[in-house]
């Protein structure tokens, strides 16, 4: 009887060690969960607003990320917040970031770009930085010198030459000798671009009209002012005013002045043309030196660098609307783009 009761007590033991050595298992199932989740990557990605450039270099950055081998959830994690263009907010963002301790920011457009650079700055972080869409990092403050940063941010410029739209506009509307350009005065970049116009404009026999807004609500207003005053408009890569596009390219299409973009962007979104950049092209460059930072390069001893080349883009729908002849020298060299115009 007692050898019975040995019997049924050992094999309860047994029970339990058995159940308790899965519950264990499971324990540390879990744990290694966790620890696989913490060893993720942090990556902070702050832009400025939405619109088709911008996006199209986060793509390009993500893409450049995922090539190399630097993919979300599985060895990164990617933190993206969008300002929705309001200034504060970009400061806020970058805060959160250097709080968060991430490995690294990438900032899109200028305003993120300074935010961050700011933000790190005054933490006293050293968290690595690299940036897109920034048409003057020097001027910008965020660099010493293009070829040697200097600080801890390097990425890609936007910068385009304005000789070069400039000579699309006399072209496509060669009687053009009064170039409006409505810009957000709060962007540096913006800035920078309006000042290059106005050099560039004499050797063209262009004239700068300018109309200075703030806010996206005080664009059609600023379109009033000046769009009985100029030939054509100029839309730079103000990030503000480009998310605008649909609604600017309405309003000057029903006075029939045409609107030049910057970037291609523009142009999928209705404006007639640009001897733009490709962003997306721009961004996976950015990515590319991300990965650098990420496998131990320091963004002090990366170059910043700028677009290598330069394509024209033609909206067909927006050169119908407005009855333009396109030259065939351009035409046979152009990417053709619909819609957009209303």
């Amino acid at each position: 009887m007692i050898s019975k009761k040995i019997s049924i007590l050992v094999s309860s033991l047994l029970v339990v060690g058995i159940l308790g050595g899965c519950s264990s298992n499971s324990k540390t199932t879990s744990s290694s969960q966790g620890k696989i989740q913490g060893d993720l990557i942090k990556i902070g990605v702050t832009q400025v607003i939405e619109h088709p450039a911008l996006d199209s270099a986060r793509e390009g950055f993500t893409t450049a990320l995922k090539d190399k081998g630097y993919e979300e959830g599985k060895n990164i994690k990617i933190d993206f917040q969008n300002a929705q263009g309001d200034m504060p907010t970009t400061q806020t963002i970058a805060e959160k970031f250097v709080n968060d301790d991430v490995k690294l920011i990438a900032a899109i457009a200028t305003p993120s770009a300074q935010a961050a650079f700011n933000a790190t700055q005054k933490a006293k972080k050293n968290i690595p930085i690299v940036i897109t869409a920034v048409t003057d990092p020097i001027q910008a403050g965020l660099v010493k010198a293009l070829d040697k940063p200097g600080t801890n941010v390097t990425g890609t410029s936007d910068a385009v030459s304005i000789e070069g739209q400039f000579e699309l506009i006399k072209k496509l509307i060669s009687n053009a000798k009064n170039v409006g350009i409505v810009y957000n005065t709060s962007e540096t970049n913006s800035e920078i671009q309006v000042n290059e116009a106005k050099k560039a404009a004499a050797n063209f026999g262009f004239n700068i009209v300018t109309s200075g807004i703030t806010n996206t609500n005080e664009i059609p207003q600023a379109l009033n002012s000046i769009l009985g005053k100029i030939d054509v408009l100029y839309v730079p890569t103000d990030n503000m005013v480009v998310a605008a596009t649909p609604t600017i390219t309405k309003q000057c299409y029903s006075k029939g002045i045409p609107v030049i973009g910057s970037e291609a962007g523009q142009v999928k979104n209705g404006s007639v043309a640009t001897a733009g950049i490709d962003y997306y092209k721009l961004g996976y460059e950015t990515g590319l030196k991300a990965v650098e930072i990420l496998e131990g390069k320091k963004p002090e001893e990366i170059s910043v660098t700028t677009a290598k080349e330069t394509s024209i883009v033609i909206n067909e729908d927006a050169v119908k609307k407005l009855n333009i002849k396109i030259p065939e020298d351009i035409n046979s060299k152009a990417e053709k783009v619909t819609g957009g115009v209303k």
